[in-house]
């Protein structure tokens, strides 16, 4: 688990075709990779995956084609910044919300406008999970931890404060550029206990 709370930018250092599947080399200066080990869980871009191998300030995942359909990784570029996160411990602050690192889609940045000192970013999300977007709720967009702050047919926007945007691949992101999409996993489990109720009532 993670907490879309962001730790570090990275970057993609190196990208090997491994039978359909790639071995993703991530270059993390600043993550603190001398306490990694092989096996642990990196948020990288709002994906969990699995250090299988350390070298000094990098770390290597294996991206499987269900992870490349699934998610923006399969259209990153070598030298790409890529938002990084170490697993969740039991003693950590919780400061954005729980994560689970499993995209759920694909959006798109659909606009970006100044709001104060903040900047109101739209993105369009895939029609299969508006339902799961609430305003004032959490959503998780390339790892970061947001809240909702409006949501329309199949758009939602976000308020992004100076820091955030510093400190995340947001300042590199554009209009129109994919995004890793996780909604809040209440939802999703709220969501199943509703339709197992519902079952359960029909066949009484």
């Amino acid at each position: 688990m993670f907490t879309g709370i962001v730790q570090t930018t990275g970057s993609i250092h190196a990208l090997a075709p491994r039978g359909g599947d790639i071995r993703l080399e991530v270059a993390a200066p600043g993550l603190g990779l001398d306490e990694a080990r092989i096996g642990d869980s990196i948020c990288v871009s709002g994906v969990c995956l699995t250090v299988v191998e350390l070298a000094g300030e990098r770390f290597a995942a294996d991206v499987s084609t269900e992870t490349l359909a699934c998610t923006s990784l399969g259209a990153r570029r070598l030298g790409d910044a890529v938002n990084l996160e170490k697993a969740l411990r039991l003693s950590d602050r919780l400061g954005g919300h729980l994560v689970s690192g499993h995209v759920d889609g694909v959006g798109r940045v659909v606009s970006v406008q100044p709001d104060g000192r903040a900047q109101r970013w739209v993105f369009q999300a895939p029609a299969a999970l508006t339902r799961y977007i609430a305003q004032k709720g959490s959503i998780t967009i390339d790892g970061v931890s947001l809240t909702v702050n409006a949501v329309a047919h199949d758009t939602f926007d976000v308020a992004l404060i100076p820091h955030t945007v510093a400190v995340t691949t947001f300042r590199e992101r554009a209009v129109g550029d994919p995004v890793n999409l996780e909604v809040d996993l209440l939802a999703r489990y709220v969501e199943r206990l509703l339709a197992a109720r519902d079952a359960g009532a029909g066949s009484a």
